[in-house]
């Protein structure tokens, strides 16, 4: 019998789980939130899941990082945010598109101070790499026309390091045009335009234009009582001129030009035609003036005849 009664005690308290007994306490119970769970939510542990699936070295805040988790394969915009290889492209292309990019350089390089606005920002271009560096500059140098000696006004007009005295030897063996502007300073020739081993014309081997373009002629008569002295200013052209031409040898032709006010009869352009003829160069002629070799008269360029009449004469005037 009490055996009986302990199996039924036993089995009744296993079958019917005791309820908690509630306990009167003046303390409010605390909010969950309060007291958060030391245990990771359904949600924390999916996340969780996700992220250790993705290698260490791809664990980035970059936008590729994200894409890779939506799915394998680039997506259309990382496919169009590829970069395009220059290099790729055939080299007389990239020829091409270094000419564009230097077209506003303007077809006469000079030491001036708008320079940095209009040629420093473009040569940027260098700094890129090796081959574009010596691709972009070889193209700079041997596509534009570079002064002997500054003619702008202003601080480089009388410095004694021209243009290309700045330069280096490899880049004086890309220019391939240069221009020897005379008139400005006719009264006082600035102490820089002299012709030395500085210079670096005897570096220029691959020049095959100098072009002497003269600006005016200080021999005219509008120059009298205003000049330093007779003949000066000529005799100073000539000197420059052989001396330019005396340290290139390789130089075959000179090509002349001026404004319409020099007369190719003057005494300072028949002075520079000797000099390049005592140094058995060609003599060609600039677009400006338009001389041929068998022109005596100097008629201004691009002449026009117009008949005025007055009265029953007409007079014929070239203007």
């Amino acid at each position: 019998m009490p055996a009986s009664r302990t199996r039924r005690s036993a089995s009744r308290a296993v079958g019917e789980p005791s309820l908690p007994t509630p306990v009167h306490s003046s303390h409010t119970t605390p909010l969950s939130s309060a007291y958060p769970s030391t245990y990771a939510s359904e949600a924390e542990n999916d996340a969780g899941d996700e992220v250790s699936m993705i290698p260490i070295h791809a664990l980035t805040l970059s936008d590729s990082a994200a894409a890779r988790l939506e799915g394998p394969g680039p997506t259309k915009q990382q496919a169009a945010r590829k970069p395009f290889r220059f290099l790729d492209l055939p080299s007389e292309l990239r020829i091409d598109i270094y000419a564009l990019h230097f077209e506003d350089c303007g077809p006469v390089i000079d030491l001036d101070s708008d320079n940095h606005k209009r040629i420093h920002k473009k040569l940027a271009i260098l700094r890129t790499c090796r081959t574009i560096y010596h691709e972009a500059s070889h193209v700079f140098y041997s596509t534009h026309t570079f002064r002997v000696f500054p003619t702008q006004p202003g601080r480089f007009f009388k410095t004694k390091k021209p243009l290309l005295a700045r330069l280096n030897a490899r880049q004086r063996r890309s220019l391939t045009s240069l221009e020897l502007r005379l008139g400005p300073g006719w009264n006082a020739p600035p102490r820089g335009w002299v012709v030395n081993q500085a210079l670096g014309l005897a570096e220029c081997v691959n020049v095959r234009k100098l072009t002497v373009f003269v600006e005016f002629d200080p021999s005219h008569g509008y120059f009298k009582g205003f000049r330093k002295a007779d003949g000066f200013y000529e005799t100073f052209s000539r000197n420059l001129l052989d001396d330019v031409l005396g340290e290139m040898p390789f130089l075959d032709r000179v090509h002349f030009d001026a404004w319409s006010s020099v007369k190719k009869a003057g005494a300072l352009m028949q002075g520079l035609f000797e000099v390049a003829r005592a140094r058995g160069r060609k003599i060609c002629w600039g677009p400006e003036r338009n001389w041929t070799d068998s022109d005596d008269a100097d008629a201004p360029p691009h002449a026009e005849s117009a008949i005025v009449s007055l009265g029953s004469s007409e007079q014929h005037l070239v203007y």
